[in-house]
């Protein structure tokens, strides 16, 4: 880690068959799945917060690479969306990506800008959205068991 980094993470534990709860800084955060996946419903479950978290991250990039460009920014609305062919996650194929086939991120922003502009500034958003580098790029994941 260079003295440059910002160290994130997230200490949890399981509070049931499909409900963790974590502590994020000052934050409580509980990840459940719907009644249909055996859950209880009574949170958003892990792929839910994957997709806030992009649609999140392209919110606060957009908004500052805006404010580096000088485009005032009146309206900014980011719809993520995604499918997913549950038989890995369940045991039953093998053969089926566990994860989404694809993200779709629908943005719809108004700007006093043209929109040759509008389009660099998300092109630029998108190269620096920490969320997206990770989805679109291999990341070592480290796992230790205790």
């Amino acid at each position: 880690m260079s003295s440059n980094d910002i160290k994130y993470a997230i200490n949890g534990k399981s509070v049931g068959y499909t409900k963790y709860h974590g502590v994020v800084r000052n934050f409580d955060l509980v990840v459940d799945q719907p009644e249909a996946l055996g859950g209880e419903d009574s949170a958003p479950n892990p792929i839910e917060y994957l997709l806030a978290g992009y649609a999140g991250c392209l919110n606060v990039v957009i908004n500052l690479v805006a404010k580096e460009m000088n485009i005032l920014v009146n309206k900014l609305e980011i719809n993520v969306s995604g499918d997913i062919n549950p038989k890995r996650f369940l045991g039953v194929s093998s053969s089926e990506r566990a994860g989404f086939k694809s993200i779709n991120v629908d943005i719809q922003i108004e700007t006093n800008t043209d929109s040759e502009n509008e389009k660099r500034l998300i092109q630029e958003a998108k190269d620096r959205c920490p969320i997206n580098d990770n989805l679109i790029n291999p990341t070592p994941i480290n796992y230790t068991l205790s």
